[in-house]
């Protein structure tokens, strides 16, 4: 076929599938997009990961041309197209208008529970009425679907559709956003469909980050080193490694260790975690009589074994912060609360009263003279 039969097909060519347009004209001026559907972006971290999708932005209404009612199944058919170019006989919806709508991910993620590496995808899709198939296509840089092949996919998943809020705008948007996965949604007039992405092993990345961080200018301080200590015995991941990492923080020169009541709680934790439970009750003793240990870190470490049961052990820490720094705050708010918490409401409410005369500010205040109605009417403090 010669080149004005080729063009002359495209321009008759069914919805959203017109003319590419150069953005830079030969004497390197720029245009607008084509077709007045601007370039849109919308990006979300997921972990360290970072998920992105680039696409052009077509409207319900152009101009006199009002498209309500007609988007779904007309404008974008169901199914696959004939788009009269390059044999693509059977060819997917480009997801947006103009060029490839582009799905970028920083690190391998799972789309809709499947397997997708790295990379920069074109992102294609085949709308079903009950059941779309989302289309991720290693060929990113082509100009819609006109040279799709899909020889060249790299996952094709599926997803149900649902009814959306009206959109004059496609859209995409991430919905459902958790530190693990979100949920990618394509949004158009009164439709949309939803992408789930998520994360396999999320604090697994943020610790390989924090081990790269590491060798570089954060390894020269303590609180680099006790922070990502700290991080994998709330998370419980990399244990071992973490062990070494506190370890540093408490006493390695060349890191800048330094033995306070951060660090050196910070490694009892994590001997515990490791099974040496003998060695993490003589740290933690040595970080709660530590020169550095505040009334509020003592008062904190109590609170965290009163979380995990350690009653008498919780009491026992209270009681210490209040033979250190007597009548400090919030030494008496944490009397009252170990008293409480093994049987003693007497002690408890005494302790309560000398609580809200030390207030610091008026929350805490309120906050204190409800407990000790609470006391007074001999319920358990929550």
């Amino acid at each position: 076929m010669h080149a004005r039969g080729a063009l002359a097909v495209v321009l008759v060519s069914a919805s959203l599938v017109s003319v590419p347009r150069l953005a830079h004209g030969a004497q390197g001026l720029t245009f607008p997009p084509n077709g007045e559907n601007p370039q849109a972006s919308v990006a979300q971290a997921i972990g360290p990961v970072r998920v992105t999708v680039d696409y052009s932005s077509p409207r319900v209404v152009r101009g006199d041309n009002d498209r309500r009612g007609k988007i779904w199944g007309e404008l974008v058919p169901w199914g696959v197209s004939d788009l009269g170019l390059n044999d693509c006989k059977a060819c997917p919806w480009r997801a947006g208008a103009n060029e490839n709508t582009t799905f970028t991910v920083t690190h391998a993620v799972k789309v809709q529970g499947q397997p997708l590496p790295a990379g920069t995808y074109g992102l294609h899709m085949i709308p079903g009425q009950e059941e779309w198939t989302i289309v991720f296509s290693k060929d990113s840089a082509s100009w819609g679907s006109y040279w799709y092949d899909p020889r060249q996919d790299a996952l094709r998943v599926t997803t149900k559709p649902g009814k959306s809020d009206y959109h004059e705008w496609l859209t995409y948007e991430f919905t459902e956003r958790n530190p693990d996965k979100a949920t990618l949604v394509l949004k158009w007039e009164d439709l949309q469909v939803p992408v789930s992405i998520g994360v396999d092993d999320v604090n697994a990345l943020w610790v390989d980050n924090m081990r790269t961080d590491l060798r570089g200018w954060a390894g020269f301080t303590w609180q680099s080193w006790q922070q990502a200590a700290a991080f994998c015995a709330q998370n419980k991941v990399n244990l071992p490694e973490a062990l070494r990492w506190a370890e540093r923080a408490v006493s390695d020169p060349y890191s800048g260790g330094e033995e306070n009541f951060q660090t050196l709680e910070t490694l009892s934790q994590l001997q515990a975690l490791n099974g040496r439970a003998d060695e993490a009750a003589k740290t933690f003793q040595k970080a709660v009589n530590h020169r550095t240990a505040s009334p509020i870190q003592i008062h904190v470490a109590a609170r965290q074994l009163l979380t995990r049961g350690q009653k008498q052990e919780a009491l026992q820490l209270f009681q210490l912060n209040a033979r250190r720094f007597p009548n400090e705050w919030p030494v008496h708010v944490g009397l009252m609360r170990g008293y409480a918490a093994t049987g003693d409401r007497k002690r408890a409410l005494q302790e309560a009263r000398l609580a809200v005369a030390q207030a610091p500010d008026e929350l805490n205040r309120k906050s204190l003279q409800a407990a000790v109605k609470t006391l007074e009417q001999g319920k358990e403090l929550r």
